[in-house]
């Protein structure tokens, strides 16, 4: 096996193992940051059912970005459901046999990048065309942003231009997996695609891209509107309540 192969598959276990420990961490970090005040964002849910309800709306829907800008919800919302559908449809590189349901979407995925690059185009047009957007736009807003469409853009090349041999990087994948390693193929689209693909994984926990599990925990949105019903305690002000005697 060439050392470039040996290069990607340690490169992949790294970022793998960045990318777990990092969100682990970051996600432990959310759960125990204390939330001392009721401050859901009203009108807010009066139920815990309310709660799922209005977060699933957030997560699947984008339902306050559709009240507030229907132009970033356009591009916002296709952008995500693109990256859904393309990571959706790269689980036949790690899967054997392919689940059914993957062969399925094989055909609309194929096509998800085109969405996924002009979804991220509209959102980096909106960082430089909106003036107060640009003015809290930092450099890194716009490499993430790089980042992404350098993705889109090298996965349609492999499919659409230079073409390279799928069956051999699902060998390498999985042998990755099963600590088999195989021979990656040396195709320059494809050596690229997949150090971007690394380089995100690597730079994912410590990103505003963080807003994918920090959603989850935001207080104005999973928090229940009964101030009046229940009083809020968050546990360390418990804690001290109960040492006090209150």
């Amino acid at each position: 096996m060439s050392a470039l192969s040996v290069i990607y598959a340690l490169v992949f276990y790294l970022a793998t193992a960045i990318l777990i420990i990092g969100l682990v961490r970051k996600i432990m970090q959310y759960a125990n940051t204390p939330a001392p005040l009721k401050i859901p964002t009203t009108p807010a849910p009066v139920t815990t059912s309310g709660v799922v309800m209005r977060m699933a709306s957030e997560v699947v829907l984008f339902a306050s970005l559709f009240k507030s800008n229907k132009w970033i919800w356009i591009f916002g919302w296709m952008f995500h459901f693109a990256l859904l559908l393309i990571l959706l449809r790269h689980l036949r590189y790690f899967t054997d046999p392919v689940w059914f349901w993957v062969t399925l979407i094989q055909p609309f995925g194929k096509y998800a990048a085109f969405a996924m690059v002009a979804g991220l185009g509209g959102l980096w047009a909106r960082r430089v065309l909106v003036e107060r957007v640009r003015y809290v736009t930092a450099p890194s807003d716009h490499l993430m942003l790089a980042l992404l469409i350098g993705i889109a853009l090298s996965g349609i090349s492999m499919k659409f231009v230079t073409h390279t041999d799928i069956v051999a990087v699902k060998q390498f994948f999985l042998g990755l997996m099963y600590f088999d390693w195989q021979p990656l193929p040396t195709d320059p689209a494809l050596l690229v695609h997949l150090a971007l693909v690394a380089l995100l994984m690597i730079v994912f926990p410590i990103s505003k891209l963080l807003h994918a599990p920090g959603i989850f925990f935001s207080p104005t949105r999973n928090q229940v509107d009964n101030p009046r019903e229940k009083r809020h305690l968050a546990p360390w002000a418990a804690k001290l309540d109960a040492e006090s005697g209150n």
